[in-house]
């Protein structure tokens, strides 16, 4: 029996990591943007600073619309976005809050993915005839290249980078973009069908997706926790968003599931209407990057890029040369034998466990920030459990101070304002051989701009410790 068949004749189960296979590897399907945007009146409802209200208000105004960009921040927070469109014939610009005419006369709006689907600017939109949609469904729509999106609570951007590395190896042509921080609209047009795009996916930017919008051939789940309950509103409408990544996949599509994952291992088969087949961890070299989540990851890509018909040789020489991301796990400097891990993207308490899991020896952790409505009671037995201790910052550091001394009333923890002083802490109890590690489980929207200035403020704040922390 070939190996291909020996694949597919596989059962689902738990502790495999599965793809849908079929007619996957063929060229791709053009998807070409259908709608005539000339003159059509668009609001862009939230520009943001993360590139994708910009990549929307460029491509529309290219294709001649009437774009009218209506944002809630003032013209301050906006300047780097603002100046990115001032080559681009923007009809209006409408800060400070959001003007009910701007939707009641518009024919198409742009959601942000951040924005709430019961916002009352969108109900007064519907309500007036307009059609909504967002970034991602325009690129979806426009890409004629293959698609693979790529999901998850957890672990999307590394596996998304992953999969570009193997891709790239491979001598494909490859993209990455979407909730990794790049918009790719404005590249669309130097796409090709011979290329292959890596489209990270929120549950927000699928939460913002209409019923008749155009999903990736190729799908990855990679894992699916608790999270972004306050946006939500509970964990039924957080799972069902990120279960339309597979909901309506196509006679050829692939559906790549972790069933290491206790969430998405309960998910049928049929959530995604396809025959599965195995790729086990075994079968994953030696990584540059730690943990066991990360090998997880590597499963993932590795399972879409066979899918996409790339040879395992290469796929194995991929994910050993991976070098890993920025703000995941990094080891970013060693001073008086201590080891300082940034992890700043870790901002759900199951990644910061996954990071206690993946670090040998004691560890003290810093953690805290915004939570996002989701129980932390698990990471502060974590806590206990694997960490010598914590010193905790941020609007949830009393919340988490609290579950941990629950947990042991007599734990070394410590909670202040600033993440500089809950650091200094941590280093002048730690002793050589000891870990610190940045995993704060929480967003970092109450003290900084995005968990990258978070991670950037850890990595300034340690290569200031030995002068700032003597006795």
């Amino acid at each position: 029996m070939s190996k291909a068949a020996r694949r597919k004749s596989r059962p689902f189960r738990a502790g495999t990591l599965h793809a849908a296979t079929s007619r996957a590897a063929r060229t791709p399907v053009s998807r070409p943007d259908s709608a005539d945007w000339a003159r059509r009146r668009v609001t862009v409802m939230g520009l943001g600073r993360h590139g994708g209200g910009v990549g929307a208000a460029r491509y529309l105004a290219s294709r001649g619309a009437l774009v009218t960009i209506s944002d809630q921040a003032p013209r301050a927070a906006l300047a780097d976005s603002l100046a990115q469109l001032r080559d681009v014939p923007i009809k209006a610009v409408h800060l400070d809050g959001h003007d009910p005419a701007d939707f009641r006369d518009a024919e198409y709006v742009v959601v942000n993915p951040a924005v709430h689907l019961d916002h009352i600017c969108l109900r007064i939109a519907r309500d007036s005839g307009a059609v909504l949609t967002s970034e991602s469904e325009l690129f979806l729509r426009a890409c004629p290249a293959a698609i693979i999106g790529v999901t998850g609570s957890n672990g999307k951007s590394t596996t998304c980078s992953m999969l570009q590395a193997i891709l790239t190896a491979a001598g494909r042509r490859t993209w990455l973009g979407g909730n990794i921080g790049r918009s790719l609209l404005g590249e669309v047009d130097t796409m090709t069908a011979d290329d292959w795009v890596v489209l990270e996916l929120s549950s927000f930017q699928l939460a913002h997706l209409g019923d008749a919008a155009p999903l990736p051939r190729f799908a990855v789940v990679t894992n699916c926790t608790t999270n972004h309950l306050d946006w939500h509103g509970d964990m039924a409408s957080y799972v069902q968003a990120k279960q339309r990544i597979v909901s309506r996949q196509e006679p050829d599509s692939v559906a790549v599931l972790n069933a290491l994952d206790a969430e998405v291992a309960g998910w049928d088969a049929s959530v995604a209407g396809r025959a599965l087949w195995a790729w086990e961890l075994e079968r994953i070299p030696p990584l540059a990057v730690p943990g066991a989540h990360n090998r997880q990851n590597a499963a993932c890509a590795s399972a879409a890029s066979s899918a996409a018909g790339v040879d395992e040789s290469v796929i194995c020489r991929a994910l050993a040369d991976f070098k890993g991301l920025e703000h995941r796990l990094v080891l970013v400097a060693e001073v008086d034998g201590r080891r300082f891990y940034n992890d700043s993207k870790s901002t759900t308490p199951a990644a910061t466990l996954a990071a206690l899991d993946a670090i040998e020896g004691p560890v003290w952790l810093l953690a805290g920030g915004l939570a996002k409505g989701v129980a932390l009671d698990g990471l502060a037995h974590a806590i206990v459990e694997r960490a010598r201790g914590a010193g905790l910052f941020g609007v949830a550091r009393e919340m988490i101070r609290s579950l941990v001394q629950s947990e042991r009333a007599d734990f070394p923890v410590h909670s202040t304002a600033r993440l500089a002083d809950a650091l200094v802490w941590c280093w002048r109890r730690s002793r050589p051989g000891d870990a610190i590690l940045l995993s704060p489980a929480c967003a970092s929207y109450d003290q900084f701009r995005d968990f990258e200035e978070r991670g950037e403020t850890f990595c300034q704040l340690v290569r200031e410790l030995p002068s700032s922390c003597k006795d």
